[in-house]
């Protein structure tokens, strides 16, 4: 009979080292950590039922990634706009629909921050805050004093 402290080892330096061919992330790395230390517990108890071994890994995996994202995700850096941001529409924008404008040089979706109102093109706007990939803005006459 296979000695099961034998395959788990196997079966967590496959998992290791697939993660160099491989890459997902740690994930199969981390898969292969859940599989040493099933093969820990299995060295200092023998007798262990083979689906608790199976649970434990899971258990031990799952874990391992978990944790793991915390220190292997990569850290997004949140942009903020900065005040008073001018832009200018390149279409107009109709009130409660997007629009095109022009801001840093980019072209944005935009919508204005009042629902009933409309802006020409070639407005200059304000950009007062962003929403995922759309900026919402006002017309300068409805800003200024």
């Amino acid at each position: 009979m296979v000695n099961p402290l034998l395959i788990w080892l196997i079966i967590g330096a496959l998992l290791c080292s697939l993660e160099f061919i491989f890459p997902t992330a740690f994930m199969e790395f981390m898969l292969g950590m859940g599989a040493m230390a099933v093969a820990v517990i299995i060295y200092f108890i023998p007798s262990l039922d083979p689906n608790f071994q199976i649970l434990l890994w899971l258990i031990f995996s799952s874990v391992a990634i978990l944790v793991s994202r915390r220190f292997f995700t990569p850290k997004t850096t949140v942009r903020t706009l900065s005040d008073a941001a001018e832009a200018e529409t390149i279409t107009a924008i109709a009130p409660g629909q997007p629009g095109r404008i022009l801001y840093e040089g980019s072209s944005w979706r935009a919508r204005c921050a009042d629902e009933t109102m409309a802006i020409d093109a070639q407005e200059t706007v304000y950009v007062v805050r962003r929403e995922g990939t759309t900026l919402i803005v006002m017309p300068r006459h409805c800003l200024e004093p």
